[in-house]
């Protein structure tokens, strides 16, 4: 009887020391989550209940003590998975579905030596066992911590496993909970209850709609957007925080984007926007849809607006009320699958970008100012953009070294300057080029056929691939020649676009098979593109080199590298014009009249060109009604 009464006390010594911990996590937590987070905190919390566990656990189970256990366990494992210690949380998990079959009378499956497989096949027992028992309630609320491991370990094949216990677990809870606080409320004891850290209600709501996201994440990144859709449908008739259905709404937007309906995805990252102003996701997302609309209002305006959102400080933590849990949302949705979906690029690249669409649709003197601050932003800081850019002439440009492919950004802002007609700025950066990629040129250099490309861009640094600084050498002076032909110093320009072929000379091809192909498609990227940009490269300096030649009345050397260009890189508009125009003054006139002809009829380049790699806007142009007009004028005589 004494021992009894000694067990009992000790019995209500626990719940007091568990009930302290619990108060004292309900104090500390609002530091730990709104304000800079302590790992530490965590830790020693999570300490705390594991030794009381223990203790529990030192005497022999019974049904009233073992309810107590469930309690004690719950909020231990709870702070396990807080701090994303999975197999420590299964391990608690497992050893005590074990126990509550050891007190219920029940047996389970015999080990498989995975923890999470193990456990798989003892929930159904268990659950049987103390389906109509003192140990009911504190088994279902290890099942919403059993749900929570799987999730945040991204296993939502054993979530679907138990499926059925999972779907009516919300329920079950609830009826069960308020079976157990009507049972007190007509009970004369004073004996406190233990108490959670975490309520399991509304823990099972946040896990059912995380698993719904992260399901239809899944489905997306297999390529089943249809599957994904449906799915995350269900995610907007359940209870949800503001951050998760943001992120239910931007992931259905990109459903909806590929499956061919871009304005319902619109309307999708809207919505995303409504619930979470700082989703930077979906502004990110919404950029890309205006980009394959071919809107470039939108587009410019979407670039800025998410350029602005990035660098803006993280919005400050939600007011925490008195139900602070250890588990949030990012914690439990923490899957690879999900983070590449929502993954938004950093401020430098939005910049660029935004830089970018801005000189290609027209503003230039916008895109020229963006690509200023950039390079300014990029020598004080690479966190933080600078305000106004300064004068090139007052203050070098950052090393090139310092950014990755930091040259090709030269390029593009040395091109924009370009188009501004800011020439000598233009050849400054030209010439930051230059002279960074002056001890790296290859004597020579031979390459394989477009796979073995790959490899090598593979294997090796790609800002230390001699191709490339062929390339980026070539380009500055590519850009250096436009500046003078735009100038109208021929002379000069003829010497700077020798120059670039020289260097594309010092590159040759080597292949058992059929020639390598004419530039096309994206020379941005993929196999071979470092070979198709040495051949845009190569075909703009020859026609480049022919107008100049043309312009000083040297109508053979003219003709001999305008069709050279139209040789190594055909489809270029301009040099097509120019070939005829020769022609049509060597009274070559059927040949200029259908050189013409199919240059007016053919498409325009595609925008995936690099800026610096497309045909220059500055150079002497031909007046296209001119030019039908003489062929009309042919062809009727």
């Amino acid at each position: 009887m004494a021992d009894l009464e000694s067990q009992r006390s000790l019995s209500g010594l626990w719940v007091l020391g568990n009930n302290q911990l619990v108060d004292e996590w309900k104090r500390q937590g609002v530091q730990v989550f709104s304000r800079d987070p302590d790992p530490g905190r965590l830790t020693q919390r999570s300490a705390d209940f594991h030794k009381l566990l223990l203790k529990i656990q030192g005497v022999p189970p019974a049904p009233d003590r073992s309810q107590l256990e469930l309690a004690v366990r719950f909020n231990a494992c709870v702070f396990s998975v807080a701090q994303a210690q999975t197999e420590r949380a299964q391990s608690l998990l497992t050893e005590g579905l074990h126990r509550a079959l050891g007190v219920a009378g029940g047996t389970g499956g015999g080990g498989t030596g995975d923890p999470s497989s193990e456990a798989s096949a003892l929930w159904g027992p268990a659950l049987r066992a103390v389906a109509d028992g003192p140990l009911a309630v504190g088994a279902l609320r290890l099942l919403c911590l059993q749900w929570a491991v799987w999730l945040s370990s991204n296993r939502l094949a054993r979530i679907q496993e138990l499926r059925g216990e999972l779907s009516s677990l919300s329920v079950r809870l609830s009826a069960l909970e308020e079976e157990e606080e009507r049972k007190r409320s007509l009970s004369a004891s004073d004996r406190q209850p233990p108490r959670l850290v975490a309520d399991p209600l509304r823990l099972t709501e946040l896990l059912d709609v995380c698993t719904v996201v992260a399901r239809g994440a899944e489905w997306l990144s297999d390529g089943r957007p249809s599957d994904a859709l449906s799915e995350l449908q269900r995610a907007f008739s359940l209870p949800a925080p503001r951050d998760v259905l943001a992120q239910a709404h931007v992931l259905a937007g990109r459903c909806l984007a590929d499956t061919g309906r871009p304005q319902m995805a619109l309307l999708c990252f809207m919505r995303a926007m409504e619930a979470e102003p700082h989703c930077v996701s979906a502004l990110h997302r919404s950029t890309e849809v205006y980009r394959q609309l071919g809107n470039a209002t939108a587009l410019v305006e979407g670039l800025r607006l998410l350029h602005t959102a990035l660098r803006l400080p993280p919005p400050a933590a939600p007011s925490v009320t008195a139900e602070v849990s250890p588990l949030s949302a990012p914690l439990l949705l923490g899957s690879p699958a999900l983070g590449s979906l929502l993954s938004a690029p950093p401020a430098p690249s939005v910049q660029r970008r935004l830089a970018l669409s801005c000189v290609l649709h027209g503003r230039v003197a916008e895109g020229v100012e963006l690509y200023l601050d950039l390079l300014a932003a990029l020598q004080s800081d690479p966190q933080h953009a600078v305000q106004a850019p300064p004068p090139l002439q007052a203050q070098a440009p950052p090393p090139l070294q310092a950014s990755p492919r930091g040259a090709e950004l030269y390029l593009e802002a040395a091109a924009a300057l370009l188009l501004a007609g800011r020439g000598p700025d233009c050849w400054a950066l030209c010439d930051e080029v230059l002279s960074a990629t002056l001890d790296l040129l290859p004597q020579r250099l031979t390459l394989g056929d477009p796979s073995e490309d790959r490899d090598r861009d593979q294997d090796q640094d790609r800002d230390q691939d001699p191709l490339d600084v062929v390339l980026w050498a070539g380009s500055a002076h590519l850009l250096q020649a436009h500046c003078q032909a735009a100038l109208e110093d021929w002379k000069q320009a003829v010497t700077c676009y020798t120059r670039c072929i020289n260097l594309t000379g010092k590159v040759c091809f080597k292949t058992h098979g059929p020639p390598p192909p004419s530039p096309s498609g994206d020379l941005c990227g993929g196999p071979g593109a470092g070979l198709r940009s040495l051949q845009t490269l190569k075909g703009l300096s020859l026609a480049g080199r022919g107008v100049c030649f043309t312009q000083r009345g040297q109508l053979r050397e003219a003709l001999r590298d305008l069709q050279l260009s139209a040789l190594v890189a055909p489809g270029g508009v301009g040099a097509g014009l120019w070939l005829g125009e020769v022609l049509w003054r060597l009274d070559r006139r059927r040949e200029a009249a259908s050189c013409w002809e199919r240059s007016l009829a053919a498409e325009p380049p595609a925008e995936t060109l690099p800026l610096y790699l497309q045909e220059p806007r500055s150079s002497p142009s031909l007046d296209p009604s001119v030019l039908r007009s003489r062929v009309q004028s042919l062809t009727q005589t």
